[in-house]
């Protein structure tokens, strides 16, 4: 199997059965978005701790396969860091979707930056980097206490 082909299967199975779906108990911190171009809502649910450690992160949300891989992998991958690992990871995401060929984290381990590499070819198609992105957008709205909905089309 080739690079590609573990991609495809990876956002597939994310896709499918997206991790971490659901409200969940205790969220403190809370964001909602909207792809307006395609439809994608996700709503994200951040369970912060004293020592402002995402203890938990779950989401809802309806769209394409990308939309609700993206989200799936997001939240394993954030789950467990800090706000300042996790806004690593976000920005060190974002930068490859939009720049760079490969992800630069030094805050995940090689099956982490796989899975989350294998996002890395809506690059190629502009109008999916909104619905690979959208998720990560709305988890930084959430992290910071915004009260308005993410819109793909207002975040570049």
């Amino acid at each position: 199997m080739d690079i590609k082909e573990l991609y495809q299967d990876i956002i597939l199975e994310h896709g499918k059965s997206p991790r971490n779906k659901g409200k969940c108990k205790g969220y403190n911190h809370e964001a909602k978005g909207y792809n307006p171009l395609c439809g994608d809502k996700v709503h994200v649910y951040l369970k912060l701790n004293d020592i402002k450690q995402v203890e938990n992160l779950t989401f809802e949300g309806e769209g394409c396969a990308i939309s609700l891989a993206s989200a799936s992998i997001m939240t394993e991958l954030v789950k467990g860091k800090s706000v300042i690992e996790a806004k690593k990871i976000m920005n060190d995401f974002l930068s490859m979707i939009k720049n760079d060929t490969v992800i630069k984290s030094n805050n995940l381990d090689e099956d982490q930056k796989t899975k989350i590499m294998s996002l890395s070819g809506v690059k190629q198609f502009p109008m999916r980097v909104k619905c690979a992105t959208l998720s990560w957008h709305t988890l930084n709205s959430a992290m910071e206490g915004k009260k308005d909905e993410v819109n793909s089309e207002a975040v570049d």
